[in-house]
């Protein structure tokens, strides 16, 4: 499928009480409403291709993005595309999903992951701690850096309450992450959310990905 074919589908498939959800959940125009089911259905359609991902996520629509994400072939994605893909992440859905699944999946996500958490914008330093959130999630204790990651649970616990709402939210799903999935940190990571205590603002969904699986939602 082109670009323009995959473009036309996802209009076909715009619903607008879906667009609307979706606005009040921090989606930023362009994109028609699509339903995660529809954009299922083209990714079974294609699988994985590396370049029409990169081609879908530059044209700039939430919906292609997203399903840019779905199609990405991670293990080849370069840190530069990375790099290039959280900066336009500016939908919550692509900086807090998208672009944290597709990092973490490929060969840079806790190098870069450790970059984004250091930035000025919320979204980016979103897309970090997601990314790490994933990270610990899909790998196996060993392959861990478990000293980084320590430090890490530290720096959640010193910085979450300035943090912007988005960033504290997935600070906050990262903590629980390590809790929940890296028996060493297990009982630190515990400690930390115990002294975070009750700091976001509205409630969200930032439950962890199943650990050892890397399906795509």
């Amino acid at each position: 499928m082109t670009v323009s074919e995959i473009m036309a589908e996802l209009k076909s498939f715009g619903n607008e009480k879906i667009k609307n959800i979706l606005l009040k959940h921090g989606v930023k125009e362009p994109f028609f409403g699509v339903k995660v089911e529809h954009l299922k259905t083209i990714q079974k359609k294609i699988k994985t291709d590396y370049q029409l991902a990169l081609d879908l996520y530059a044209t700039g629509n939430a919906d292609a993005m997203y399903l840019a994400g779905l199609i990405a072939a991670d293990d080849k994605m370069t840190k530069a595309d990375l790099q290039t893909w959280v900066k336009q992440a500016v939908s919550t859905n692509i900086s807090e999903y998208t672009v944290p699944w597709v990092a973490a999946g490929s060969n840079y996500g806790f190098e870069l992951a450790r970059e984004w958490i250091s930035a000025d914008e919320d979204n980016i330093a979103a897309a970090g701690w997601a990314t790490l959130g994933n990270l610990v999630a899909l790998k196996p204790d060993d392959e861990l850096d478990l000293p980084a990651l320590k430090l890490l649970l530290d720096r959640a616990e010193k910085n979450i309450r300035q943090a912007g709402i988005r960033t504290q939210r997935n600070m906050n799903t990262f903590v629980v992450a390590v809790a929940t999935y890296v028996s060493p940190l297990a009982s630190a990571a515990a400690a930390t959310a115990a002294q975070i205590g009750a700091v976001i603002k509205k409630p969200g969904n930032n439950a962890p990905a199943k650990k050892k699986k890397t399906v795509k939602c």
